[in-house]
């Protein structure tokens, strides 16, 4: 579906692109002909990932930014520098993210406030400084906003803060997405299932009965392929979705389905075995 010339001649911006599913979202960005620009804190992280990133994509440039996303300013002088070495920037992708596994009764005030601030008001400081780049330069543009299959609806357990943070980044999608229709200015969300990751998996699936039970409840019976969630990006980043805008996409191997009632007989017993049970039942 994708080619090498798919994304040739956008400039897009990743936050926390020097690892997980930032890096694979880059990768395949440059894979389909983007420049490539990604921020973090640790540079040599981002170091490392630029030089991966540039083995992609032939003849793209990639660069890497150290920057804190919860910083406004940081962020604008970021941006500056970005426009400043590729003359421009076309997309963004909100990525960068915090989270942790805590009894909400247990977190602290500051717990509370580091996800917050890096998710919600990064994403906010990121779109705010190229939503406002592009209205001033009369340019269209694209905004993919990670966010998580639990952001709507249903919030989630033992994750409060990014719970909070999440739908908050879910609402300023769809709400911008209405608003900067006008300027020609796309905004979406992705909202993925799991998919392995070093660093999530160390603070939200830390043991081996967690990870099993937690592979359980995904009907697909597997985790997410990185591949697929950058496909999945590549194809809200480029021009064969002009006409989506604020749409969350799930990804996530039907996991959010298991909230009908009787989903958890599926977990009960072997299929074969609930197929005899059902047989038995019938009248």
């Amino acid at each position: 579906m994708f080619k090498e010339d798919t994304l040739s001649g956008q400039t897009i911006l990743i936050t926390g692109g020097g690892s997980g599913l930032g890096l694979s979202m880059a990768k395949g960005f440059a894979r389909c002909g983007a420049n490539i620009a990604i921020c973090g804190r640790t540079e040599k992280k981002l170091e490392k990932a630029v030089k991966e990133i540039e083995k992609e994509g032939e003849g793209i440039v990639a660069r890497y930014y150290q920057c804190d996303v919860r910083d406004y300013d940081g962020v604008t002088t970021m941006f500056e520098q970005i426009i400043d070495n590729f003359g421009a920037i076309t997309g963004l992708v909100n990525n960068a993210a915090g989270n942790f596994l805590s009894a909400s009764e247990d977190l602290s005030p500051g717990g509370f406030k580091a996800v917050v601030d890096i998710v919600l008001h990064g994403s906010f400081n990121c779109t705010h400084v190229f939503g406002n780049y592009l209205i001033d330069n009369e340019k269209e543009g694209n905004i993919l906003n990670m966010v998580t299959t639990y952001a709507e609806g249903t919030g989630c357990a033992f994750v409060l803060p990014s719970a909070c943070s999440k739908a908050g980044v879910l609402a300023m999608t769809r709400s911008l997405a209405f608003e900067w229709a006008t300027y020609g200015i796309r905004l979406n969300a992705i909202a993925p299932g799991p998919f392995p990751t070093e660093g999530a998996w160390s603070r939200l699936v830390p043991k081996k009965v967690l990870e099993k039970n937690f592979k359980n409840k995904i009907p697909a019976k597997r985790y997410g392929e990185h591949e697929e969630l950058a496909n999945l990006a590549i194809f809200l980043m480029s021009d064969l979705a002009p006409y989506i805008t604020g749409e969350c996409v799930v990804i996530d191997g039907g996991e959010r389905l298991q909230a009908g009632q009787f989903n958890f007989v599926d977990g009960l017993m072997s299929r074969s075995k609930l197929k005899k049970l059902f047989k038995a039942m019938k009248p």
